[in-house]
């Protein structure tokens, strides 16, 4: 099933420093398995290559890498746009998280962040004051995403990208700003956190 809705907000794209898309027209096109994508009036594109939308007669998608930024109502978009449906929130708990990593214990604190986003399982972050940050490094690694911001990675001597923070986060995740949260493929992680039956799962 795909879904395509109406989408009142200003879509701008940005070519070599000139805007050739500039509409409060565009369409939200949500298709099974696929990144969110745009659909244009197809005389709003210009000469930019674009696919006809078969569920949207007259609209065209226009690939995301054919012009050099994306921005809705001021806000510059990375790798694809943002979910109107998708939240992130927020809440301070009394949750454990304690993080183990090479025989150091990086964290073991119930003061933590418990973040709920959809689709994804919930996650706890941290206040870098009840961190081993003297043990953690900045890598060269980062990250983006469309709901919290650029990510921050950290490593320890002996692993690489143990943890993650938002130094700089979107204001639906200001909550979380600088706290630290760690990968449980790379570090021996207890994270109190609901249940899947608490959700309606097995």
């Amino acid at each position: 099933m795909v879904y395509v809705e109406p989408h009142p907000r200003r879509v701008q794209a940005i070519k070599d420093e000139h805007t050739v898309i500039d509409t409060e027209r565009a369409l939200l096109v949500h298709r099974p398995d696929r990144p969110l994508s745009f659909a244009f009036r197809a005389e709003e594109v210009a000469d930019l290559p674009g696919e006809p939308v078969a569920e949207a007669p007259g609209y065209v998608q226009v690939p995301w890498d054919a012009v050099d930024a994306w921005v809705e109502e001021g806000r510059t978009l990375v790798h694809y746009p943002p979910n109107p449906y998708h939240r992130v929130d927020c809440r301070p708990t009394r949750r454990r998280l304690r993080v183990t990593a090479a025989g150091i214990t990086l964290v073991d604190t119930d003061d933590t962040v418990i973040v709920f986003e959809t689709a994804l399982k919930p996650r706890l972050y941290v206040d870098p004051a009840h961190v081993r940050t003297d043990v953690l490094r900045q890598s060269n690694t980062s990250s983006y995403c469309n709901y919290k911001g650029p990510a921050t990675y950290w490593s320890t001597a002996e692993i690489d990208d143990v943890a993650w923070s938002y130094l700089d986060p979107l204001p639906e995740s200001a909550p979380i700003r600088g706290f630290f949260s760690f990968d449980d493929g790379r570090a021996d992680v207890f994270a109190e956190l609901p249940r899947p039956q608490d959700f309606g799962g097995e």
